[in-house]
């Protein structure tokens, strides 16, 4: 592996661990639904991110392939914009006035 993504694996790995460390200080402080999806998703892509990264040092195969697409890598990419998206609308429906 070469020394640029390298670093940028790094990076991704401590700053996404530190998100993911916020997130869950959130969820015990919060019991807003709307928060909750949101570090859901900093969460998934914080598993999205170790995937990744077991992945490219060999040591997990690609999992649940279908026509050389990784159902699983493409689950995992979208998962955290999922929650997010989904977190931001509970947000959104629960912030607005009636």
């Amino acid at each position: 592996m070469e020394l640029d993504s390298m670093v940028l694996l790094l990076s991704r790995l401590f700053i996404g661990g530190g998100a993911s460390f916020c997130a869950i200080l959130l969820w015990t402080k919060t019991r807003d639904t709307g928060w909750m999806l949101v570090g859901l998703g900093v969460i998934a892509g914080y598993v999205e991110t170790i995937y990744t990264t077991l992945k490219s040092f060999g040591v997990i195969p690609s999992l649940l392939v279908v026509k050389n697409i990784s159902l699983l890598e493409v689950l995992l990419v979208n998962l955290p914009f999922l929650f997010i998206m989904i977190g931001l609308i509970v947000t959104i429906s629960h912030r607005s006035p009636r």
